[in-house]
């Protein structure tokens, strides 16, 4: 339950998170096969993927703002409704590179509006006591979602190599609109605070970062995130070079998956017992010792082990940078200050791997690992003098 907003609400917000990130994650592979089908060039693919980030990284703030100003649903409902566009647009319409191109860009401003939204609805209605565990039920949904998007595209493509896009654009058109109407059902009051916000501080971006602990949050933020991008690309390198199965590499991502969303569900209560601090700190060394032992050659059985710490102290990360944020940021304006730690989220995920990438052409996928325990460790030392716990 999340604040005052009754189990209905509690529901359709879940609901909702899970929805949109099965939309994203069923539409954005669909958009290469249909690229695929058009024979376009290699460098065309990559301009699907930038247009995805780019539009999320020039709206965050302004949709930051206007999430403080209108109120959770309506963006909500904003951001749903732009997603079923897309995903109508893409179903009659994405025949060509710039239609893909397009589409790609506003599924990624319509998924942007929604999880702001989402994550502004937690952090304006749950009492701070309960941040942490709203937090983790929400990343858990959101997480449920990521993995039922591509399931739906093992179900409508079946075996062939190149799946039907039209059918999965169709289905992605139906989840849209399911998606927009759940917004619905999530209470009004979710906006009575932004109203009582209005004559506050302007909350603008530097303001924002001025903020004690708001800079440490993102990078920390922005750090966890890059290195679960940096295991799902480079397990598979390092799997290849200690002659693992395609198979058995996708199994242990789907172990470091599901023990991310196991983390996620003893969020509260873990925090309650532990404190915020000493919970955030276990998460990351946990998460540092595992990405360190991954690079030591070792028995295929051990190695799943060792995702499965990788994925507990991984998955506990994100939610609990939420709620900090959340924590930090100044009455009217939690809305701006996540909107905030996911374009710098965005900038992590550029910035990171390509520094950490440099490591790989001179020692390969492990040394990729060891420099992604390196950069998580340091992390550690932005929360000397942190107290996460008021």
């Amino acid at each position: 339950m999340i604040g005052e907003l009754g189990r209905r609400s509690s529901t359709a917000l879940l609901i909702h998170s899970a929805l949109i990130q099965a939309v994203t994650f069923l539409v954005r592979p669909a958009t290469t096969y249909r690229a695929l089908e058009l024979d376009v060039p290699g460098f065309a693919l990559g301009l699907l993927a930038a247009s995805y980030a780019v539009f999320p990284l020039l709206l965050a703030l302004p949709i930051g703002g206007l999430v403080d100003r209108l109120g959770e649903r309506r963006l909500m409902a904003i951001g749903a409704a732009v997603v079923l566009g897309c995903s109508a647009f893409l179903l009659f319409w994405g025949t060509s590179v710039p239609a893909l191109v397009a589409g790609t860009a506003l599924l990624g401003a319509g998924q942007l509006a929604c999880v702001v939204g989402q994550q502004a609805v937690v952090a304006n209605n749950a009492a701070s006591s309960r941040l942490d565990s709203a937090f983790g039920y929400l990343t858990f949904a959101a997480s449920l979602g990521q993995a039922l998007g591509p399931l739906a595209i093992s179900v409508v493509g079946g075996a062939s190599v190149r799946p039907n896009t039209q059918a999965i654009f169709l289905l992605a058109t139906a989840m849209s609109l399911v998606l927009f109407l759940t917004t619905f059902v999530i209470s009004s009051k979710v906006s009575q605070g932004r109203r009582i916000a209005k004559g506050g501080p302007k909350g603008r971006a530097v303001a924002l970062l001025r903020t004690p602990g708001v800079v440490r949050a993102l990078a920390t933020s922005a750090t966890v995130l890059a290195v679960v991008d940096l295991t799902v690309v480079y397990l598979p390198a390092l799997g290849a070079d200690r002659g693992l199965t395609a198979a058995t590499v996708g199994l242990m991502l789907t172990v470091r998956a599901l023990f991310s969303m196991v983390s996620r569900l003893g969020l509260g209560s873990m925090s309650r017992k532990l404190g915020r601090m000493k919970l955030l700190v276990l998460s990351l060394a946990i998460s540092t010792v595992a990405l360190g032992v991954a690079a030591i050659p070792m028995p295929e059985w051990l190695l799943f082990i060792v995702m499965a710490f990788l994925g507990l102290g991984l998955g506990i990360g994100q939610p609990l940078t939420m709620s900090w944020l959340s924590a930090q940021a100044p009455e009217g304006q939690r809305g701006r200050a996540l909107a905030l730690r996911l374009a710098g989220n965005r900038v992590g995920q550029v910035v990171l791997p390509s520094a950490i990438g440099v490591v790989a052409v001179g020692l390969g996928a492990a040394g990729v690992f060891l420099a992604s325990a390196v950069a998580v460790g340091g992390t550690m030392l932005l929360l000397r003098g942190v107290r996460l716990d008021d």
